[in-house]
């Protein structure tokens, strides 16, 4: 039987975004943007959280944000409307994460004054968007109380690549058999240098906390 070339698509395209996320990092810290990657599955509360959390430093730091759905602009209209800041869509055409290509199209397209902080609400699911990097600085996550918290265990690379990882819907702690210490065990497994920080995001618990977490590594970033 004739031998046929077999050509390892997948590891060259996983090379080629590594590279171009790089770049696009250092054009990130040459002009002082930082920009968080923030994933978690579906319903867990990202746009709730960020809500809640842009209201608290938008007079602090200039805040934009990048929703990416397969579809619809419901989230990024949300986001607008309930935070007055600069929000766009991204489409990703059937694409179930964003890589740094598509990252840096979006930044391309954000009004030109430029933000101090840039977030990117990635494609809710908890497998594709741990496997590309955006070009963000930092990789944060939010899993939500329903959804169990063995998480960390079925999914390892969503949170070996997270820097932060956000405990929601902690209000309905007593109705689910969630252990937010075996959750952080979980966690530490996965990436022993990951701060987990509980919230809700409905009440405004613990949100403040996230806020002043961001607002400290905005302004490591622009001053390291």
């Amino acid at each position: 039987m004739d031998e046929v070339k077999i050509i390892e698509i997948k590891k060259s395209v996983y090379a080629d975004n590594d590279a171009a996320a790089g770049v696009l990092r250092q054009e990130l810290k040459a002009r002082g943007v930082y920009l968080l990657n923030l994933m978690s599955s579906p319903g867990s509360g990202k746009t709730t959280t960020l809500i809640r959390t842009i209201n608290l430093i938008k007079d602090k730091i200039r805040v934009a944000v990048m929703e990416a759905d397969i579809d619809s602009d419901v989230d990024a209209v949300k986001i607008k409307q309930a935070t007055g800041i600069e929000s766009i869509q991204l489409h990703t055409g059937g694409m179930c994460h964003l890589d740094a290509g598509m990252t840096r199209q979006g930044l391309e397209n954000l009004a030109p004054g430029g933000a101090d902080l840039v977030i990117l609400e990635n494609v809710g699911n908890l497998v594709c968007p741990a496997e590309f990097d955006t070009g963000a600085v930092c990789n944060a996550m939010i899993l939500s109380v329903p959804e169990g918290d063995d998480k960390p265990l079925k999914y390892p690379l969503m949170f070996s690549v997270c820097d932060l990882v956000l405990v929601n819907k902690t209000d309905v702690l007593p109705y689910f058999d969630f252990d937010l210490d075996r959750c952080r065990e979980h966690v530490r497994m996965r990436n022993p240098k990951a701060r987990v920080i509980p919230i809700c995001a409905k009440t405004g618990e613990g949100v403040d906390a996230f806020a002043a977490w961001l607002l400290e590594q905005v302004a490591a970033w622009k001053t390291n």
